[in-house]
């Protein structure tokens, strides 16, 4: 499993960004996806996450701002950004049982986005 982000950059707080990842060596229907990000000095947070059966879950922060989806590519639409959403973004993948998502093993290398006030 391969998990490439992109779609990072630097956007002035109220911007909008779209986050995009692609998945190699795995059928996305048997797996739950998400997007999590690690400002520096903070440990890692959950953003959001798209489960196998479709039920997505959002941190307290993002809920109405950010939207995760799929297709063939996973992504996360991100609007009225706001400098503490400044942070690496990292694409995961956890294994679906059928009743839920095991652990996110599978990590992207990071897309890194900067919010200026």
């Amino acid at each position: 499993v391969q998990l490439v982000e992109s779609g990072g950059g630097s956007v002035q707080a109220g911007g909008s960004l779209r986050l995009s990842c692609s998945a190699s060596g795995y059928i996305y229907n048997d797996y739950c996806m998400g997007w999590f990000r690690q400002a520096p000095g903070k440990e890692r947070e959950e953003v959001a996450t798209l489960d196998a059966v479709h039920r997505t879950r959002y941190a307290d922060s993002m809920k109405g701002r950010f939207v995760i989806s799929k297709d063939s590519t996973l992504f996360l639409e991100m609007h009225s950004l706001k400098p503490e959403d400044t942070a690496m973004y990292y694409c995961a993948a956890a294994v679906w049982d059928g009743y839920g998502c095991s652990e996110y093993v599978y990590w992207g290398q990071g897309t890194q986005v900067t919010v200026s006030a």
